[in-house]
């Protein structure tokens, strides 16, 4: 009896490491973004009050809680048009790294099991390079009279020099290009684990492999669409780098309102209610895909 509820106990160690960890690296800052964005701005280090004096004084605090920033996110057509342009761009950005991704996946998983180890090596060594050093490397190749218009001169197009950079054009190719691997991998590992002899017996039963493909292999490679699209829409939405290096004054995204908020204009209290309603949006895509997750366990 002893030796199984030391095994017990040993169970719920394990289990309570990742719920500690969320606790101490997710929730807790949580709330302390939470707390600011329920404060008023002000002029002193940190720059907002009220400030935090412990559980003694939470009626206190809780008598202080201000909503002008929520109100002015509403307000203010720059925070709820900033929003909806980063939704439109992820999800742009979701959909041409699905276009790409899921025919380069296909092909890795339809590849001999000896050259799969070596295409999936090449999907993932961008990540070997600073992430910081593969967007300016676009700069070199989306800038006028770059490396993109030079390979276009010398394979005789002629003509005014392409202005790609600074554009939602040049953002939406750098938010593909770094957020790539990110679908292919879910995808990859998905079409792998694909039954073969299912192929096989929709074509013996006259399915054209198109029709095979749609009633076969798309149905059942939904959980790594599913996977790769929440991996790259989730991180796309709050993307900074990519919009600040490469896109031009037009394209103010949610990440780069946030970096202005907090270190330009130094207003804590609006930047962590621009986070917190961030968060509620990044929050219903997790909630959407659980739910279809479990109606397909369901079903199934």
């Amino acid at each position: 009896m002893s030796a199984v509820a030391s095994l017990q106990r040993l169970r719920r160690l394990v289990v309570a490491v990742p719920y500690l960890w969320l606790a101490l690296f997710f929730l807790a800052p949580f709330a302390i973004v939470l707390r600011m964005a329920f404060s008023q701005s002000a002029m002193a280090l940190p720059p907002y009050a009220p400030h935090w004096e412990g559980l003694a004084r939470l009626g206190e605090f809780l008598s202080q809680l201000d909503l002008a920033n929520f109100s002015l996110l509403g307000d203010d057509p720059l925070y709820w048009q900033s929003y909806l342009y980063s939704l439109r761009i992820a999800a742009s950005t979701t959909v041409f790294a699905l276009a790409i991704g899921y025919p380069l996946a296909y092909a890795m998983a339809a590849a001999p099991a000896r050259w799969r180890g070596i295409l999936l090596v090449f999907v993932i060594l961008p990540f070997w390079t600073s992430f910081l050093i593969r967007v300016y490397a676009w700069i070199g190749i989306l800038r006028p009279e770059g490396l993109l218009d030079a390979t276009l001169g010398l394979l005789g197009f002629e003509g005014e020099p392409l202005r790609l950079l600074n554009t939602e054009t040049a953002v939406l190719v750098g938010m593909v290009y770094s957020y790539l691997p990110f679908m292919v991998l879910p995808l990859f590992a998905t079409l792998e684990k694909l039954d073969r002899g299912l192929l096989e017996a929709a074509a013996d039963l006259g399915a054209t492999p198109v029709t095979a493909f749609l009633t076969v292999t798309l149905p059942l490679s939904l959980p790594g669409i599913l996977a790769g699209s929440a991996l790259v829409f989730i991180p796309a939405v709050g993307e900074f780098v990519i919009p600040d290096l490469l896109g031009g004054p037009d394209t103010v995204m949610i990440g780069k309102l946030l970096w202005s908020e907090f270190f330009s204009n130094r207003d804590w209290p609006l930047a962590s209610a621009v986070a917190v309603v961030l968060l509620v949006v990044l929050v219903l895509p997790l909630v959407l895909l659980q739910r279809a997750r479990l109606q397909r366990e369901v079903a199934a």
